[in-house]
């Protein structure tokens, strides 16, 4: 019988448990036990995928909880702890002679074992095996053959941002110029776009979307995610939902408002001004560090054509994102209401009110539907939910 099931799956390890980084911009107290502990009893995520499972102090981590008998791994692939399932991932850079720029991808295998003989594997082809979002010397088919070879996920990251993506600076018009399209599972939109502006590209209407956070530190968790149908939150499940098959299937993206990006406009670099994309120089501050937007870049690539029926793409943001929904206030909602996701999906007004402020849950309500107002986010700074709630 399929259940539903709330997944975010990229997010990074800040340190390693011995303290060493991990992900360098991420959080230091971002540790894979942090991750698990946070996903299951604060958020409410059912499945994430923590996409630095290839470094070896992590992996140690990992299997420190299963000695421990604080998690397991399950037959059909994936690692459960408490309510969560983890799906190991790596999140790659590729940057061989096909591309134009760098390009991020996330690799996902079915067990510990293979993620560890892919971390040897990388080893020799990578720098530092230790770090997140390494440089991969070698080709992005290469990286997709290994991968596929062990049943494992290939899917495209953040596809449009203008730093080190598919289509922000890894190529000039076409996925096929840097990887087979036969061996991709899924392209992950990023938070400066949505389904109906990545359904403009026509050669992405085979993929399904997937909508993740990008976490890199705990409050990030599941600020984008997805519910999926599956039988059991396993890895085969959840491989078998991107492709479809038998009643598992994605139900609904659910992801900021893409202005909330903060490459969602093009603006100056400088003084965040916004340009046009034929712009040389800012009309503001004579600056000529120009940051071309998601959505003008889309606008090149797009072409006239009918895209296929998708999910639902719900606008949401994160609590913390609401004006006057401070730390207490948090802390007040997740001791009533245990998780976010319960807060955010099936706690009805009622009950919000008795706990918080009306105009607090007026704005997690107006969050529901989409009717908040959004000032939008370009070259590097976010978004932001406008601060007027009555």
């Amino acid at each position: 019988m399929s259940s539903t099931y709330f997944t975010d799956l990229h997010i990074h390890v800040g340190s390693d448990w011995y303290g060493n980084p991990v992900k360098i911009t991420g959080s230091k107290a971002l540790t894979l036990t942090k991750i698990l502990e946070e996903a299951s009893r604060r958020k409410g995520l059912n499945i994430i995928g923590v996409i630095d499972a290839h470094a070896p102090a992590v992996q140690e981590e990992l299997m420190d909880l299963i000695r421990k008998g604080n998690a397991y791994e399950l037959s059909e692939g994936g690692i459960q702890f408490e309510d969560t399932v983890l799906l190991l991932g790596s999140e790659i850079e590729i940057y061989d002679s096909s591309c134009s720029g760098p390009i991020h991808v996330l690799c996902y295998l079915p067990t510990l074992q293979k993620m560890k003989d892919f971390s040897k594997w990388l080893s020799l082809k990578m720098t530092n095996i230790n770090l997140s979002s390494q440089r991969f010397y070698g080709t992005g088919r290469e990286l997709q053959s290994y991968v596929k070879d062990q049943g494992g996920l290939f899917i495209p990251a953040h596809v449009f941002t203008p730093f080190k993506s598919l289509y922000g600076k890894g190529v000039k018009r076409s996925l096929r110029e840097v990887f087979n399209p036969e061996n991709i599972d899924a392209i992950e939109l990023g938070l400066s776009s949505d389904t109906s502006m990545a359904d403009q590209i026509k050669e992405l209407h085979q993929y399904p979307f997937v909508t993740n956070s990008d976490a890199h530190s705990a409050s990030k968790l599941a600020r984008e995610y997805q519910q999926v149908s599956l039988e059991a939150a396993t890895f085969e499940e959840f491989a078998k939902a991107l492709k479809g098959l038998n009643g598992r299937k994605i139900l609904r993206n659910f992801g900021m408002n893409p202005k909330l990006g903060k490459y969602h406009q093009t603006v100056c670099s400088k003084c965040f001004t916004p340009a046009s994309k034929s712009q040389y120089s800012c009309n503001e501050c004579g600056s000529h560090k120009i940051i071309k937007g998601v959505s003008d870049r889309i606008s090149e690539l797009g072409e006239d054509s009918t895209p296929p029926e998708r999910p639902e793409y719900i606008y949401q943001v994160p609590l913390d994102y609401l004006p006057g929904l401070g730390k207490k206030t948090y802390e007040k909602l997740i001791e009533a209401f245990q998780t976010e996701m319960n807060i955010i999906h099936h706690t009805p007004y009622e009950e919000l009110s008795s706990s918080i402020s009306k105009p607090v849950a007026k704005a997690i309500l107006a969050m529901r539907s989409g009717e908040l107002s959004i000032k939008s986010g370009g070259g590097g700074v976010y978004g932001r939910i406008d601060r007027n709630l009555s």
